[in-house]
Formats: structure tokens, sequence, C-alpha cells
């Protein structure tokens, strides 16, 4: 088994609708419910906004902290799912069900190495 990153990308702008995020919202805890009875949940979870990041850069010895997005864009990671599959076939068909899901495109990316147990 590998541990595999769905990332959810984002549009920068206004969100949805209160009643297109609450439908959005039904379809990623069914997506979410799937992903447990599978035995391929880890964890899962929605982000701030980019204005809300703080940057930390290695000048020398130091740190210099500065607010706002790493870079300017016109999409951004709005969320991610770490997921466990035997395979990146098998990652990409959890990935599918992410974009159908959130109705967003979705970056599926392997980590390195095996996952634990």
């Amino acid at each position: 088994m590998k541990y595999y990153l769905l990332s959810v990308v984002q549009p920068v702008g206004e969100p949805p609708a209160p009643e297109v995020l609450e439908e959005i919202g039904g379809k990623l805890d069914a997506f979410h419910r799937e992903l447990r009875e599978a035995g391929a949940w880890v964890f899962a979870g929605g982000l701030h906004g980019p204005e809300s990041a703080t940057v930390l850069r290695p000048r020398g010895k130091d740190v210099l902290v500065t607010d706002g997005p790493y870079a300017e864009g016109k999409e951004v990671l709005g969320g991610i799912c770490l997921i466990k599959a035997p395979d990146l076939d098998a990652a990409l068909t959890w990935g599918r069900k992410a974009a159908l899901a959130t109705t967003l495109p979705v970056e599926v990316r392997p980590f390195l190495g095996e996952a634990d147990g």
C-alpha cells in the first residue's frame, strides 16, 4: 500500500451559493464514508483561503515571516485528502470520485515509500 495525496484545486474568488455548497458537502460526506468503508481513509480537510497563509522563508540562519500566500494565482489548494491505495490506478479511481464530489479539479500524487501497516 502507498499513501496518495488528493489535492483539491479551487479557483480564487467568491464561493458558490450556500445551496450549492450544501449539495457539495453532502457529496463529500458520502465520498469520505466510502473511503472509510473501503479502508482507504487516512485524513481529509478543507483549507481557509490563501489570504490566511503565513509564509516562512529561510534567510541564512534566520527565517523571514510574511503574511499572505506564497504565490499569487488563479487557483489555490482548497483542501486535501490523504488516502491509502494499492497502486496509482486505485488512487486515480478515488481521485475521480473526489473530483465528482467537489466539482473541482483534483491532483493525485503519491508519497515516497510505502504506507505503514
